[in-house]
């Protein structure tokens, strides 16, 4: 065991909703895609703290309109959620819902790596979770508010199936006093007894919130309380959503998730121990189930986890480290486009993983020049603005701050098309070489939407403002972006420089975005303002580094990427 302080949060990357199970010597973590490409990406790691990218579980999903992003259909804020990851006879098997096509899904595989074998089931188990009992009987738990237990069963093609399995039986209610019910299942069979975690937002907190439950037997009745109710210090954000994982030498941790404004949803490890505990202290809820009640003034004593030091994420704690002087792979990168990663089932269509598409790409649309290092991306259809872009090339942000640069040749863009570095969220941001009456221009646009209002726009029609437009001194520019989402906290990283500054590029905010570009001269300029980014459930992801092109007035027009930099 080793003791590492200032662990969390963990990736210091938007991966949210996620479930961890470890087989043999390796912990795997799936998370929430939603409408990026390839989807359902799965992490692996031998401590539990440093993660790398193990595979994708599909290229695509069922190649809707909407999943490519024809016209101005889209899936922002739909797509694949809150997936339960599980190993079970020498199989890996993955259940999500998409909220787009209103279906369940399971992949199933030998390897994790792939490749995996798709089929839906015919209910809709809405943040499910999957227990494959130790008498041969397999559950699926899910539900929002009122959470439901289902039974499946293998048919005789080796799938799950839940066709002429009995019919759901509700097992949990929360109370009306939420802005969020009960939701986020996890699922385990420990030593005997059933458990279900769950997220919830109870209005007395106000915060996202972890509850569990227990049980004697998967129908109930299930007893049991808030078990995690802490914001690390930070935006009074809770940490909620997700399950627990048990070390080879017996200890345990919980992997949840944290709300960390525009950058995204990012996991949090708390350690957890378990505790003797008289069923007088939890809330009994056998009335949801139908079962009789255990008397709250019995002496039945169960083992209840408990999450943290006192109720709190401790800084510091002791870590089992399963392959001691391993070096992982980053999850971002820098890229030189002069490698091609096709044939390797962990690619991104050709590309390095941490590489996905908003949405599903046009592939006839990109053409990839490795020993120029040049990715060109032509455009093929008209768009009002960037999110209706197809084929932009996207990495996630890093918390709390990072800067990213690209060279665009935009010699070949038609009149009324954009090419660019931006950063993608529905209030987004970005720097673009634009052609008019077939003169290059630099801007710097941004999209701003009502602070009030959450959900933003669905199916966006408007232009983007355009805040500042130069005249660059080349069609070849090098654009760049500095994000901030906690300048007190990226101040004190090794972000500075060796004199103990920052690069400039960083603004002195919290979740803001500035735009730069390079001159003919070596210096690099400020275009524009600062512009703020804002977390919205539109979009439901953190913001992205994003390249595009995109035409407003004839199709065909085309740019070229190269020698992509990731601080």
């Amino acid at each position: 065991m080793t003791r590492r302080k200032n662990i969390n949060p963990i990736t210091k990357l938007d991966y949210p909703d996620v479930d961890v199970i470890r087989v043999g010597d390796t912990y795997y973590m799936v998370s929430t895609t939603m409408y990026f490409m390839p989807g359902c990406e799965i992490l692996r790691s031998y401590d539990l703290v440093n993660w790398e990218h193990a595979a994708y579980v599909y290229d695509t999903l069922d190649g809707t309109a909407a999943q490519r992003l024809e016209g101005k259909e889209n899936i922002y804020g739909c797509g694949m959620w809150a997936a339960s990851l599980r190993f079970h006879n020498g199989v890996y098997y993955i259940c999500f819902v998409a909220n787009d096509t209103h279906r369940t899904y399971i992949y199933q595989s030998g390897d994790i790596n792939g490749p995996w074998e798709k089929y839906t089931l015919e209910g809709f188990y809405h943040d499910n979770s999957i227990l494959f009992d130790d008498d041969g009987r397999i559950y699926i738990v899910s539900g929002n508010k009122n959470i439901y237990l289902n039974e499946l069963r293998f048919d005789e093609s080796g799938h799950l199936t839940d066709a002429g399995t009995p019919p759901a039986k509700l097992i949990l209610s929360d109370s009306d006093n939420v802005y969020l019910g009960y939701e986020g299942a996890h699922f385990y069979r420990i030593n005997g007894k059933y458990y279900i975690f769950l997220i919830h937002f109870p209005k007395t907190t106000p915060k996202r919130t972890e509850a569990v439950f227990v049980a004697d037997q998967p129908e109930g009745p299930y007893y049991g309380r808030d078990v995690m109710n802490d914001d690390r210090g930070y935006r009074n954000s809770g940490v909620a959503q997700g399950g627990i994982v048990e070390t080879p030498s017996g200890n345990w941790y919980g992997m949840l998730f944290q709300d960390s404004g525009s950058v995204g949803r990012i996991p949090v490890l708390i350690p957890v121990t378990w505790q003797s505990t008289s069923v007088a202290d939890l809330s009994v809820t056998a009335a949801a189930s139908g079962g009789d009640a255990i008397s709250a003034d019995t002496d039945v004593q169960v083992n209840f986890p408990v999450f943290g030091v006192h109720g709190k994420i401790p800084e510091e704690f002791e870590i089992e480290d399963l392959k001691p002087g391993y070096e992982y792979a980053p999850l971002v990168s820098s890229d030189d486009f002069r490698t091609d990663y096709t044939g390797l089932l962990s690619s991104s269509f050709g590309f390095k993983p941490c590489w996905q598409f908003n949405h599903e790409p046009d592939l006839s649309l990109i053409k990839r020049d490795t020993e120029k290092g040049i990715v060109t991306i032509a455009t093929g259809k008209i768009s009002s603005n960037l999110v209706q872009a197809q084929n932009v090339l996207t990495q996630r942000t890093l918390f709390p701050g990072c800067e990213a640069s690209v060279t665009v040749d935009a010699s070949d863009l038609n009149d009324g098309d954009y090419a660019g570095l931006c950063l993608l969220e529905s209030q987004y941001g970005f720097i673009a070489v634009t052609k008019r009456d077939s003169c290059c221009y630099l801007v710097m646009g941004k999209r701003e939407l009502d602070p009030a209002q959450m959900w933003g726009e669905r199916h966006d029609d408007e232009p983007f403002e355009e805040v500042e437009c130069i005249l660059p001194d080349s069609p070849v520019v090098t654009l760049y972006a500095g994000v901030c989402f906690d300048y007190g906290t990226y101040r004190k990283t090794d972000h500075a420089n060796a004199s103990g500054k920052q690069s400039g590029l960083i603004p002195p905010a919290d979740d803001t975005v500035s735009f730069f570009y390079g001159t003919d001269s070596g210096k690099v300029i400020k275009i524009g303002k600062n512009q703020k980014l804002v977390y919205k459930l539109d979009h439901f992801t953190g913001a992205r580094f994003g390249l595009f092109v995109y035409s407003t007035k004839e199709t065909g027009g085309s740019a070229g990427f190269s020698n992509f930099i990731y601080k």
